[in-house]
């Protein structure tokens, strides 16, 4: 497997895009891929069986928490994919960036309070915890092969609550 770099205007070499095509992506591919296994694995059996005996305000922030869980792990999934595809020369840099722009690959914070949260199951909240770790390592690596460096003061400006409310527009026209 090799990826062509692609060697911006000014010369620079893009070390997200040579670290896109290194063993470091396929670490992370691997994580990406078992995790979702292994989150699968335990909402279809076990979790299934622990959320059955949760009390309500429990059982309801845990179909909450499982739910963005997934929801998480697909778009890391499809963000994974897309990049393996760039890899193996399936679609160039360039296709992937179009295609990427469906994933909404954005970090979310729990819904449910802290309070809440620690009664939930134990390997659950684990899952959750360690998505939201491998979705920091995407985001990390997306921004490096796919932000220029005058995109990035644009986009701290984004207001929160507004890209929040685009997702929901968005997820609502798909409905």
């Amino acid at each position: 497997m090799s990826l062509t770099v692609v060697t911006p205007v000014d010369g620079a070499v893009s070390f997200g895009r040579k670290l896109a095509g290194s063993d470091s992506f396929k670490a992370l591919f691997r994580d990406g891929m078992q995790m979702v296994e292994q989150a699968a694995t335990y909402l279809d059996g076990a979790g299934r069986e622990e959320s059955r005996k949760l009390p309500r305000i429990e059982a309801l922030a845990y179909a909450s928490e499982s739910m963005r869980l997934t929801t998480r792990l697909m778009q890391i999934a499809s963000w994974l994919l897309l990049q393996r595809a760039v890899n193996e020369g399936e679609l160039t840099q360039e296709q992937a960036a179009g295609e990427k722009r469906k994933v909404r690959l954005t970090a979310q914070e729990q819904t449910s309070s802290p309070e809440v949260f620690v009664r939930l199951p134990q390997r659950l909240r684990d899952l959750v915890g360690e998505s939201h770790l491998l979705q920091e390592r995407v985001l990390r690596l997306d921004k490096m092969i796919y932000e220029t460096p005058e995109a990035a003061p644009a986009r701290s400006a984004v207001n929160p609550v507004g890209l929040q409310l685009d997702m929901l527009r968005d997820a609502l026209q798909l409905a």
